[in-house]
């Protein structure tokens, strides 16, 4: 939690909840946000998802669609009760691939009043096709579905389950700028945490399998709450926000790109994070 200074009891301001990016913690990017946006005025939780960093549920490691959608809601459940919360005013923020649930989210709760995905993901499409959707294809998925099926009986023999390793150590000499990118940030000391799993052995390999069976955005169309979209000019991501803001509806949507800045560059870099148009949107719809 992070609360405004000088906080009066009887109080009651708007809030947003925070997390992401995907395999992060609340240490690295999320933590950010929510102490920038505190600082002007908004009672502020940064949460690790279900099952990582330090939330609590077993087996650990486990990302889903479904479960990582519902972190938002369970958020907003806690929120909601909280001292000096107006419950009638609760935001959300999602970076990255947390970018992806916050919108799923928004499109199932109606109590998010405001969202914003940064520099975001759908991890489901990027999941099922890779990137750029090169593997778009039912023999691409099926291929996965196979190898996940038999990974799924080594860990039930094994007892353990395979990590699918996070942002590797070592850099080839020929890797893409992005995965450069994510090692700067997750491996080095910019952002390095024990507690991360990009930073280390990464999510259960089986993960992916409900995410090549259940995309998310779906319903996004049907949001009639403010959803913001930023992301940088330069991200290599750039295609998720862009075909996710063609899809949703009404006058309170907006798609902000951020000149030259990487995908990267709004985990943490405060001088290229626009936080003055992210404050103006929360305080326009929640305030």
């Amino acid at each position: 939690m992070y609360l405004p200074k000088h906080l009066n009891k009887d109080s009651k301001l708007p809030t947003i909840a925070l997390s992401g990016p995907f395999g992060a913690v609340k240490e690295q990017s999320s933590g950010l946000y929510a102490q920038i946006l505190a600082e002007s005025g908004f009672i502020t939780l940064a949460f690790d998802p279900s099952f990582t960093g330090e939330s609590g549920g077993l087996p650990r490691f486990v990302a889903s669609p479904d479960i990582n959608t519902e972190d938002f809601s369970a958020a907003v459940d806690f929120l909601s009760l909280y001292p000096n919360v107006d419950s009638s005013k609760i935001g959300v923020v999602g970076i990255c691939g947390f970018g992806g649930f916050a919108i799923n989210a928004a499109a199932n709760d109606q109590r998010i009043k405001a969202t914003l995905a940064s520099t975001m993901y759908d991890m489901t499409r990027v999941y099922a096709n890779d990137y750029f959707d090169k593997e778009n294809s039912k023999e691409a998925r099926n291929k996965k579905r196979k190898e996940l099926a038999d990974q799924r009986l080594k860990d039930y023999k094994s007892g353990m389950y395979a990590l699918e390793g996070g942002v590797i150590d070592t850099l080839p000499s020929d890797a893409p700028e992005f995965v450069k990118d994510y090692h700067n940030y997750y491996k080095t000391p910019r952002a390095y945490h024990k507690r991360s799993l990009a930073s280390n052995g990464g999510w259960n390999r089986t993960s992916m399998l409900s995410f090549l069976n259940m995309p998310i955005l779906a319903y996004s169309d049907e949001i009639e709450n403010a959803v913001l979209l930023i992301h940088g000019e330069k991200a290599h991501s750039m295609y998720f926000s862009e075909d996710a803001y063609k899809k949703l509806k009404g006058k309170n949507k907006e798609l902000f790109i951020v000149k030259n800045a990487s995908h990267t560059d709004l985990y943490d870099k405060l001088d290229i994070i626009p936080f003055a148009k992210i404050t103006a949107f929360f305080k326009q719809y929640l305030v």
